[in-house]
């Protein structure tokens, strides 16, 4: 299947890396950014040097923007939504600009989809955070991490949505904005609440990306703070598995418009923040002696993805294993270290 797919935030870390995945197969494909992220310049350089894609330079935050740039398009076949503020701690120092971006930003999308483009297909990126602390649910010490004491499949959809922070909010508003365009106006969306993605042209930071972060702090030098007590436990999901994700939903868009998906590496394909500096000091050899913080707003101990929905519905599961992708984004990072300097 191709067709003319339009991504926002098509310069970021996987925007990047879905621009190029998609023209590969032969899509059209139109990137839309404001290039505020750092390394979003250079992402857009990287792209320009290998595939033909058509940019426009717009603010998801301003419908006149995107109006003008969906009606300036012919025929849009799926939509790549995936702009957005990203980051937990930003949202907590400014609630204001992390609504405008995610919940204000989505809805301007869905309004442009709706008058110029009501057969595409949405794919929504979403977050774990919709779920919050998750309090209630058991977890447990084993072999110095984290676990659940129940759930051995992870977190389902069915799950309780609780909003545990400004950035939790705008994503939930979004999200539910995306699955009620679908119930009113009939358009095919879909949401992925994504845990923890990681992979090739992430200019990651301290407060999101965390596996890129270490990583590139690791190779620069850079101090390392860990939030917690490090065994804090997550699912991780190389991007190029999300991006047959993404594929296999635009495909089956009529069967899953609507529809919500946990997407992560489940529970084969999980670390905890002080296994992957293990990782990382086997990979490369340096020795890396973090400090630590308190934990953060909203953090949760655990958070592992519950994919069956995804394995059943869009007959999917990860491919990359964590030593694989993480070794991958390694000699990334090594082979691009000038380069990230500059930028992080």
């Amino acid at each position: 299947m191709s067709g003319h797919i339009l991504i926002t935030g098509g310069a970021g870390f996987i925007g990047a890396n879905a621009a190029r995945y998609f023209s590969g197969r032969g899509w059209q494909v139109t990137l839309l950014d404001n290039l505020s992220r750092r390394g979003a310049a250079q992402n857009l350089e990287w792209l320009r040097s290998r595939i033909n894609a058509a940019f426009i330079r717009a603010d998801v935050r301003f419908q006149q923007e995107i109006e003008a740039a969906f009606a300036a398009q012919g025929g849009i076949d799926a939509v790549l939504h995936l702009a957005a503020q990203v980051a937990v701690t930003t949202s907590v120092a400014d609630p204001r600009s992390d609504f405008e971006i995610n919940a204000l930003g989505t809805l301007n999308i869905l309004e442009a989809m709706r008058r110029y483009c009501p057969e595409a297909v949405l794919l929504n990126a979403s977050t774990n955070k919709v779920y919050g602390k998750m309090q209630e649910v058991q977890i447990e010490l084993d072999a110095g991490r984290w676990r659940y004491a129940e759930l051995a499949d992870g977190v389902g959809e069915t799950a309780a949505l609780d909003f545990h922070s400004p950035y939790g909010c705008s994503k939930g508003a979004a999200e539910r904005y995306v699955s009620d365009y679908s119930r009113i106006y009939g358009l095919r969306t879909v949401s992925f609440r994504q845990s923890c993605i990681y992979g090739p042209r992430q200019f990651g930071v301290e407060d999101q990306g965390w596996v890129a972060w270490f990583i590139i702090a690791a190779l620069l030098g850079r101090p390392i703070t860990i939030f917690g007590d490090g065994r804090q436990v997550r699912d991780v999901l190389h991007v190029d598995d999300l991006l047959r994700c993404y594929e296999a939903a635009i495909e089956r868009g009529d069967a899953v418009a609507g529809l919500a998906f946990n997407i992560g590496g489940g529970p084969t394909h999980t670390l905890s923040l002080l296994e992957l500096l293990q990782l990382i000091e086997a990979r490369t050899g340096i020795a890396l002696e973090p400090a630590f913080g308190d934990e953060r707003p909203g953090d949760q101990k655990v958070y592992i993805s519950d994919i069956r929905l995804a394995a059943e519905r869009l007959e999917w599961c990860p491919e990359v294993a964590v030593e694989d992708g993480v070794g991958r984004l390694v000699e990334w990072v090594d082979a691009n270290r000038e380069l990230l300097a500059e930028t992080i």
